[in-house]
C-alpha cells in the first residue's frame, strides 16, 4: 500500500517539477518535443523487444522448457512500454533501462521471489 502512495503522489509530482525546470532551462517546444520523441521511440523500441520476448517465450513453450525468465522479461518490456508512453522524464528513463536486458537481469531475482512469496502465501496458484 505504501508504494501505492510513492507512485501515484511522489512520482508524479517530480514529474511536473522536472518538467516545469526543463521548460525553463531549455523552452516549452523543446521540451514539448522532448516528450514526444520519447513516447514515439519508446513505443517503438518497446514493440521491437515486445516481439522479441513473444519470440523467446513461445520457443520455450514450444521446447516444453518453463518460461520462467521469458515471462518476466516479457512483463518488464510491457511496463517499460507504458512507462515509455507516458509523459515525463523520471519514467522515461525507467521505461529505457527496462528495455535493457542488463537491468532486467538485476531486477529478475526481486520478481522471482515476491512470486514465489505469494505462492508460499497461497495468493498464487499455479495448475
Amino acid at each position: 500500500m505504501k508504494w501505492l502512495i510513492l507512485l501515484f503522489i511522489i512520482v508524479p509530482t517530480a514529474e511536473l517539477a522536472l518538467l516545469i525546470y526543463s521548460g525553463q532551462l531549455l523552452g516549452f517546444l523543446p521540451t514539448i518535443s522532448l516528450i514526444l520523441l520519447t513516447g514515439v521511440f519508446g513505443a517503438y523500441f518497446a514493440k521491437r523487444q515486445g516481439v522479441k520476448a513473444w519470440i523467446d517465450l513461445r520457443t520455450r513453450m514450444t521446447n516444453m522448457e518453463t518460461p520462467g525468465d521469458a515471462l518476466i522479461d516479457s512483463f518488464c518490456i510491457l511496463v517499460a512500454g507504458i512507462l515509455l508512453v507516458s509523459p515525463g522524464f523520471i519514467t522515461d528513463v525507467m521505461g529505457l533501462l527496462l528495455l535493457f536486458s542488463w537491468p532486467r537481469n538485476l531486477i529478475r531475482p526481486f520478481i522471482q521471489r515476491w512470486i514465489y512469496k505469494k505462492m508460499k502465501n497461497g495468493q498464487i496458484i499455479i495448475r
